[in-house]
């Protein structure tokens, strides 16, 4: 939310520097999350000033330019050479000086001294759209003769410099959507810690009459729970035209773009109060305004041209016969003000905040009226900002008030009554404020105090204040203002001792997280929520299994993530896209699913399940291009490497796994490790196609770990250690023909069930495939090593040994020698 600092000055009158109100902006719970200049004219007309044209003659050497000599007030002529058709002697004219930056749109140049067409040129005569005044460029600006020389631009235009608070406001601050809602917390919080003679300035509105009856307009509140209050009045003979500058510049500086005076006012008051307004073109109102849910079916053109259709959830404000706006939303095409209306019916209406709130989410639509009525607006503002409205409109244009104030507001919300005990007060703070001082805040926040004795007091809470409601909510109202900063630490330090499981999962997780991370890998974060399209095109599962949102964000954050291959691919494809091919990246991350159960009333941890995950991503090159060593690209083998360092670290290689060669909807080659028949990991190379729908133009390696898998299948023993035997190991190698279906790990398993005490380690060094062999054939070279940890082996054990194991390759997997 901006907040304009010269605005909120007009309602509290402090003169401080912009850092100190900053500061305590953030003191109080509104954080100044950044501080921006804003010049109602781009460059502020820095170096403009105002010059008297004292020669005109023609170029010598070019027709359409001219020769004058101008002086701007400082002793020095300049020489200025001019293009512009109305240039003629005498005339007052804005200059830009030497060095001086002008702006155009986004662009800027700087004007230097030069030389056009062999004449020097010290300066440049300025057209109204070459300062951002206007968008002629008929002709320079021409100003009234009584100027004085050298007057700077910026002080004859007015330009308006300001600062603009952008504060991020929590859901909770309703009372605080507005400039007088941040001037009411600036001047508690002055008024409490600096006992400042402040008080807050609310526009007048009692000049506020009513001129005549000639346009009366009928209400009916069809839904008055969706609709608590409803105030409306008719103005005519408005002149509908562009806004005051002063308007402009207020509604610039926070953001909103100016379109019209009458839309401008509403916008203001908006702005000002916190309440908002909506003005209809009473032409196409009629005799009556109804407020009723919308029919299932009924369409809509909103102010942005899109046609929407309704559901009887979305409260409406209709003419007789149609709607005219999504209440407390947006407003409707055909009713909206232009420069043919003539009169207008302006509403001013307190909304349910959570109708408004699935109406604007419904219609993917969030505006600056939505925004604050979703929070919850005050109903009692509605009167006052409906009057406050109506004044500048009469004023700025020119329409008269044309009927009564409707008020429609059967049941009128009180503020709530809550009891506070002082001594509670000083017990939850840490620090005796006090019965005078915490008394004092209240007062000092509008807050009523309806009773009080030595102990407890009674309040009123303000109805602008829609999250406080209970004694906790007014302790953090009082300690805000207080100053949190204002508690002294006693030290004295309290803690609880808490019982961690070993092994720790957390502890787990960091190990793994610095083994990745010092090996280059990034850690990544990615949201919980994504699209459904992800799981239901890519990783192939089915509508019913993903649990979808029943209030979804938008469209592209409908469901919560079934893998975290979405989430990785999107940070790969925008590193790329920002030319950083070279990635190598991890999460820990939950991801979700729906269970297919009979009974619905089943507990949400039978219907639903969720799974702690490891994923691990490569893509690009394997590291730095040096002089001595080319680019490699990763590829299957280096993701392994550090699958199997996982395992590894985990002890989970001293398990007895089983691995499988997998080609599915994710990979296009991969292996999946399992233990006692659990798959842990899955990892390979993610299919083109994959790749290709997330806008991904190079090759992706994904691991994807069960995380809570894998922290109950890790050995929970203490690792034992045994003395290095003294003997030595043997090598000895065997090449094998063997099908083109027969892999390593079937090799490898059937050396050590068939040598279960001798055989240390199987290792594959040499793979060969080519026309030499028959077709469907491949020659595989094995080297095997034998070691007996009581005594050196023997030739003839040996020999026993690699004869057992050839005759088991060849009986079990059809190999033979070569």
């Amino acid at each position: 939310m901006k907040i304009s600092y010269n605005w909120l000055k007009s309602y509290a009158n402090v003169e401080l520097p912009v850092e100190e109100v900053s500061f305590l902006l953030t003191d109080c719970g509104l954080e100044v999350e950044g501080i921006q200049a804003y010049e109602s004219i781009k460059g502020g007309l820095n170096g403009l000033v105002i010059g008297q044209v004292l020669s005109c003659e023609k170029h010598p050497d070019a027709d359409k330019l001219s020769l004058t000599t101008v002086d701007i007030g400082s002793g020095e002529i300049l020489s200025i050479v001019c293009g512009a058709p109305n240039v003629a002697k005498g005339q007052k004219v804005i200059v830009a000086t030497v060095g001086t930056v002008l702006y155009h749109g986004e662009e800027s140049f700087v004007i230097k001294k030069s030389k056009i067409r062999g004449q020097e040129s010290l300066g440049m005569l300025c057209a109204e759209d070459e300062i951002g005044l206007g968008k002629s460029h008929d002709g320079i600006l021409v100003l009234p003769s009584e100027i004085q020389i050298g007057t700077l631009a910026s002080d004859y235009f007015k330009v308006e410099k300001d600062f603009v608070f952008e504060i991020g406001l929590t859901p909770n601050r309703s009372d605080a959507t507005s400039h007088i809602g941040v001037a009411r917390d600036l001047i508690a919080l002055l008024r409490t810690r600096q006992n400042a003679n402040l008080c807050l300035n609310y526009p007048k509105v009692e000049p506020f009459t009513i001129d005549d009856q000639s346009l009366a307009i009928d209400v009916q509140v069809v839904d008055s729970q969706n609709c608590p209050r409803y105030t409306g009045i008719s103005i005519r003979d408005v002149n509908v035209s562009d806004s005051p500058q002063w308007i402009q510049n207020r509604l610039k500086a926070v953001g909103i773009r100016p379109i019209n005076n009458i839309v401008d006012i509403t916008n203001f008051v908006l702005m000002e109060t916190g309440q908002p307004l909506h003005a209809f073109d009473a032409a196409e109102v009629g005799e009556k305004v109804v407020v009723r849910p919308a029919k299932s079916g009924e369409k809509i053109r909103t102010l942005d041209g899109v046609e929407r259709e309704l559901q009887n959830s979305n409260l409406m404000i209709c003419n007789a016969t149609e709607p005219m706006c999504i209440a407390g939303v947006f407003g409707g095409e055909k009713s909206g003000v232009n420069t043919h209306t003539k009169n207008i019916f302006l509403e001013s209406a307190y909304f349910n905040p959570v109708s408004v709130r699935k109406t604007a989410r419904m219609h993917d639509l969030h505006t600056d009226a939505s925004f604050r009525y979703e929070r919850g607006c005050d109903p009692q503002i509605t009167n006052y900002a409906l009057k406050r409205a109506a004044l500048l409109i009469c004023e700025i244009a020119g329409g008269t008030i044309a009927s009564n104030i409707v008020d429609i507001y059967p049941t009128p919300i009180e503020g709530k009554l809550v009891s506070i005990d002082f001594a509670h007060i000083d017990r939850l703070i840490g620090k005796a404020i006090g019965a005078d001082e915490i008394c004092r805040i209240l007062s000092n926040l509008e807050i009523e105090i309806v009773s009080k004795d030595t102990n407890t007091c009674m309040v009123r809470i303000p109805t602008n204040k829609a999250d406080v409601y209970r004694e906790a909510d007014m302790i953090e109202e009082i300690l805000r203002i207080y100053g949190y900063n204002n508690i002294e630490l006693t030290g004295h330090l309290s803690y609880a001792l808490n019982y961690a499981a070993k092994p720790n999962p957390e502890k787990v997780q960091n190990e793994i997280a610095d083994l990745l991370t010092h090996n280059g890998f990034a850690e990544i974060m990615n949201n919980s929520l994504t699209k459904s399209e992800y799981a239901e095109k890519c990783l192939a599962i089915q509508a019913e299994n993903i649990v979808f949102l029943t209030n979804p964000l938008s469209r592209e954050l409908n469901c919560m993530r079934s893998s975290l291959l979405g989430g990785g691919m999107e940070s790969i494809a925008y590193n790329c896209n920002h030319k950083i091919c070279d990635i190598k990246v991890y999460e820990f991350g939950r991801v979700y699913k729906k269970n297919q159960v009979e009974n619905t009333q089943n507990s949400v941890s039978k219907r639903y399940a969720e799974n702690f995950r490891l994923g691990i991503f490569m893509s690009g090159n394997k590291g730095t291009e040096t002089w001595e060593q080319a680019r490699q690209k990763v590829d299957f083998y280096t993701l392994k490497s550090f699958v199997h360092a996982i395992m590894s670290t985990l002890r989970l290689d001293s398990l007895k796994l089983s691995s499988e060669i997998i080609a599915d909807h994710i990979f296009s080659e991969g292996i999946a490790y399992s233990a006692n028949d659990k798959c842990f990991v899955r990892f390979g190379k993610v299919k083109n196609s994959v790749c290709k729908y997330f806008d991904c133009k190079q090759e992706v390696f994904f691991a994807d770990f069960d995380w809570d898998l894998v922290f109950k299948l890790m050995p929970k023993k203490t690792i034992e250690y045994k003395e290095i035997s003294k003997f030595p190991g043997v090598r000895r190698d065997l090449a094998l023909l063997l099908d083109q279906n027969i892999s390593f790990e079937v090799l490898k398993k059937i050396a050590f069930q068939c040598e279960k005490s001798l055989l240390k380690s199987v290792n594959l060094f040499d793979v060969y495939q080519g026309d030499k062999l028959a077709e469907g054939k491949k020659s595989y070279a094995l080297s095997f090593v034998l070691q007996d940890e009581g005594k050196t082996l023997t030739d003839k054990q040996i020999e026993k040994v690699m004869e057992k194991l050839q005759k088991a390759f060849v009986e079990q997997a059809g190999a033979s020698l070569r």
